[in-house]
């Protein structure tokens, strides 16, 4: 399959050795690259708003004051994007999922996730992908406002994933019962995404599945 993400001009750096261990296919960059499937929406903190519903005890629901006033955290991960570029010790300041998903309480029935973004954007993940300290809202990068490019005010990031599952922009997260595509998905792309098992394509998934990886 043709990768759509590669954006004019963009090009390829060689592996650099630095302590780090990169993903199969992989190659590391100092740059942090910008690709969207659409065009870049700008949200004002004044209209923005996050929600947490579905199957949930509590749906839960956050304007920008009443979001940054929850609990922070600074993290420090590793991302790995779909086009094959890996970025080592990005720092960020976000409110975990566990935090917000403790605040809703999860239906015992629910096990997936649909992430929703201001634009359209739309992605799917496992509920246990997003907890255990394994997810967080980010809000700061690098010290800074999350700029709308990399999905400011607020983005979903799940650096154990391919980046794609890192929803920018984010606006809700609907907990699920049975798993559904997201936008991605629906054009073929991998239902879960491990970087580590080099899961690009709806058909690695099937490859990986018949062969009981």
């Amino acid at each position: 399959m043709q990768n759509p993400f590669f954006n004019r001009g963009f090009q390829r750096k060689r592996p650099a050795p630095t302590g780090h261990v990169l993903p199969p296919g992989q190659y590391e960059t100092q740059d942090f690259p910008v690709l969207s499937a659409g065009p870049t929406p700008r949200i004002a903190t004044a209209k923005w708003s996050f929600a947490l519903d579905g199957l949930v005890e509590t749906p839960q629901k956050w304007n920008w004051a009443e979001f940054n006033a929850l609990p922070h955290q600074d993290l420090t991960v590793d991302i790995h994007c779909v086009t094959q570029w890996s970025k080592f010790g990005t720092t960020w300041q976000g409110v975990s999922l566990d935090t917000l998903l403790a605040l809703a309480g999860p239906k015992q029935e629910a096990r997936y996730v649909m992430a929703h973004c201001y634009g359209g954007y739309t992605t799917n993940l496992p509920l246990a992908d997003l907890t255990g300290g394994k997810a967080f809202i980010g809000l700061l990068y690098d010290g800074k406002p999350l700029a709308p490019e990399h999905g400011g005010p607020a983005r979903l990031v799940v650096p154990h994933l391919y980046f794609w599952k890192s929803a920018k922009w984010i606006q809700r997260l609907e907990l699920l019962a049975d798993d559904a595509p997201g936008f991605w998905e629906r054009a073929g792309y991998s239902m879960y995404g491990d970087p580590w098992k080099e899961q690009r394509y709806r058909d690695d998934d099937e490859d990986q599945a018949a062969a009981g990886l």
